[in-house]
Formats: C-alpha cells, sequence, structure tokens
C-alpha cells in the first residue's frame, strides 16, 4: 500500500508544469503589472535565441512578464527589455 502511495504522488509531481511561471514576452505594459526593472542581452545573429535570453534573463529576475524595447546591432544582436512584476 506505502508503494501505491508513493507511485501516485510521484505522478502527480511529474506532471506538474513548471514552464507556467516562465516570464511572457508582452507587446504593451500588462494590465495590473507595475514595471520594476529593465535587462539586457547580447546573442547571435538569431532573433530567436536573443528573445530567449531575454526570457530567461526575465524569469531569473523574477518577472511574470517582459517587452522587448530596442534591438541592434548587424552582426551581434543586442536587445533591451523591460520587466514587470
Amino acid at each position: 500500500m506505502k508503494n501505491v502511495t508513493t507511485l501516485i504522488a510521484a505522478a502527480l509531481l511529474s506532471s506538474l508544469s513548471f514552464a507556467s511561471f516562465a516570464a511572457v514576452e508582452v507587446q504593451s505594459t500588462p494590465a495590473g503589472q507595475q514595471k520594476v526593472g529593465t535587462i539586457t542581452a547580447t546573442a547571435g545573429t538569431n532573433l530567436a535565441s536573443l528573445e530567449a535570453q531575454l526570457a530567461e534573463k526575465a524569469e531569473e529576475m523574477g518577472a511574470s512578464s517582459f517587452r522587448i524595447t530596442s534591438v541592434t546591432g548587424p552582426n551581434t544582436l543586442h536587445g533591451t527589455a523591460v520587466i514587470y512584476k
């Protein structure tokens, strides 16, 4: 019986999605959230990798969402984003 309980608990815990806590990119200031700072990142020539870098930094800072405000660079992209909680 103890093994069954342990198995059920493990199945429930493994089915939880921890990705739901990740920061979400937004296009405008989110309602009910406040600006808490800015972040920057540098990536290769791929915009998707820059977005991923900014999302990772926003999550590390505990942000609920982020909005990219600038992207520059011909060969290596540099981006800035505002983070919100």
